[in-house]
């Protein structure tokens, strides 16, 4: 039963904190904040399971397993698996979760209740959508992850929040269709061979569909993932939400939603059409490279401070992109690694934008300049997490950069070279930001404070974990290596399709993964 309650904690949180705003502000953040903590301990001690459970056993992927019927009649039952990647990423939710609450703590002053009630549910739907194997119940908590969101652009957010959220919502839906879409001609497919209306996604796994119908389907879920990556062109919508969505809004777009597409896009589509896959494989290769120069050079001719930023985020998931469709182990889990550094970094830019516009009240790097005087721990801050951005090494993003530079290297070195351009437009925008907004002339004479205890816990613990990544990222190599492993056999074993790796898998020593049927929740070492 710990699968099903890490999404409903959130939910009875949810809740809870909601209808504790009639008392005060002050109950619903520390409802969130506690609910939080815990749950984070929850998830350390499932992390530290894992990692003990892979050194003693040879034993499957899956660190628990749980399904119950829902509606039988339709194939449709509450199934949950975590593996590696699903536990990094729900780990990376939770803590940005805490950061999100703690940076808004004084900023939120208006429906404080309802505000933590989105919140908390946009954080059920985001960990449902990472836990979830059952497709129908997969759509259903994309579903719950976007209406919150569109209430915490629309209600919170600045100026022309309205457009943003409206526009959000939009691309979300359309794309959300198409993905709707795919899911069901997969499923009548599967039940056309074998009798057998299922969601379940370890046996659609197994299902066998014709070549053009594939690479249909495929194209349905790959777009949309394709918007919540973003990839170029579907990208639109991104920088309006950044800009117009209050800071709490901000993590939660950058550091997760962005995060559900480049899962869906490693979890479902390779792996459930891996011929027509490999086939759209040189597209999808050249758009994350053109969302990586593009996003970077487009971030040059930004003046708003959190505009710029969104752009940045654009190329660095064009890394994401390129990572997984060069799918051998290196670059997935570099792809993974990016997603985890991203998350992190971008982040603690964000809050660090709108704790300075608390300050000084705009985000034209225009009327900047000159802060390093009043706010050296901000500006110090600022210049660490600029260098995280610009993939410098010692810091997680260029471990992540690295790797999928490496595994892409080996499938298509031309590609790979027009990526590391990036690297030298990212090194402009990350020095431009700190020259611009923190050094040159004071010429509105800013008198401000520096950061706040509170604010210093946060940007400390940010920091502590990006140099913890980039000094020892093995541990995180470690918990999601096999997870990768296992789903490029998954996708091997389909259409006997060739995934090169580093090392060579043995495609045969590996069984045709058996469905969950029954309420069950087991352990990695009886996980199939």
């Amino acid at each position: 039963m710990i699968l099903p309650w890490i999404i409903i904690i959130f939910f009875v949180g949810g809740l809870l904190a909601w209808y504790s705003g009639r008392w005060g502000h002050l109950w619903p953040r520390w409802i969130s904040l506690i609910i939080l903590l815990g749950h984070m301990v929850l998830l350390i001690v499932l992390w530290l399971q894992h990692i003990q459970l892979i050194e003693v056993t040879n034993g499957g992927p899956w660190l628990l397993l749980y399904n119950q019927p829902w509606i039988p009649q339709l194939g449709i039952s509450f199934s949950f698996g975590m593996d590696g990647m699903s536990l990094m990423l729900v780990v990376l939710s939770n803590l940005l979760a805490i950061a999100a609450v703690l940076t808004s703590w004084n900023v939120i002053r208006e429906r404080v209740g309802f505000f933590h009630f989105n919140l908390l549910w946009t954080l059920a739907g985001i960990a449902g959508i990472f836990l979830a194997l059952d497709m129908f119940l997969f759509y259903f908590f994309w579903e719950v992850m976007l209406v919150p969101l569109y209430f915490l652009i629309g209600i919170w957010g600045y100026e022309r929040r309205i457009y943003a959220a409206i526009k959000f919502f939009i691309f979300t839906q359309a794309s959300g269709l198409l993905m709707l879409l795919g899911i069901l001609g997969l499923y009548f497919i599967h039940g056309h061979n074998t009798g057998t209306y299922t969601f379940n996604y370890l046996e659609l796994l197994s299902t066998d569909i014709p070549e053009t119908t594939a690479m249909w389907l495929m194209l349905g879920l790959f777009v949309a993932f394709a918007v919540k990556l973003p990839s170029v062109p579907l990208h639109s919508w991104l920088p309006d939400a950044h800009t117009q969505a209050p800071t709490a809004g901000s993590v939660d777009l950058a550091g997760l939603v962005l995060k559900v597409g480049a899962y869906g896009m490693i979890r479902f589509v390779i792996p459930l059409f891996p011929q027509a896959a490999l086939d759209f494989a040189p597209v999808a290769m050249w758009l994350g490279v053109i969302s990586i120069i593009y996003g970077a050079i487009v971030a040059l001719s930004q003046t708003d401070l959190k505009r710029l930023i969104a752009y940045t985020s654009i190329s660095h998931m064009g890394f994401v992109m390129l990572g997984i469709f060069a799918w051998n182990q290196i670059a997935l889990e570099g792809a993974l690694f990016i997603m985890l550094a991203h998350g992190i970094s971008t982040s603690a830019l964000f809050m660090l934008v709108g704790d300075l516009y608390d300050r000084v009240h705009t985000r034209d790097m225009r009327q900047m300049g000159g802060l390093w005087a009043s706010v050296p721990r901000m500006a110090g801050t600022g210049l660490l997490f600029a260098m995280a951005s610009l993939g410098l090494p010692g810091l997680g993003n260029f471990v992540g950069e690295f790797l999928v530079l490496l595994g892409t290297y080996q499938i298509d070195p031309f590609l790979t070279i027009l990526a590391t351009l990036g690297f030298i437009v990212s090194t402009v925008y990350s020095v431009w930001i700190v020259q611009r907004v923190f050094h040159g002339p004071n010429e509105k004479n800013w008198q401000v404070p520096d950061m706040s205890p509170r604010e210093g816990i946060i940007m400390g613990s940010m920091i502590a974990i990006i140099v913890m990544m980039g000094l020892y990222p093995q541990t995180i190599l470690n918990t999601s290596r096999r997870a990768m492993e296992d789903l490029q056999l998954y996708a091997a074993r389909r259409k006997e399709v060739v995934v090169p790796a580093p090392t060579p898998a043995k495609v045969s020593s590996q069984p045709n993964p058996p469905a969950v049927t029954g309420q069950t929740e087991t352990h990695n070492g009886d996980a199939p």
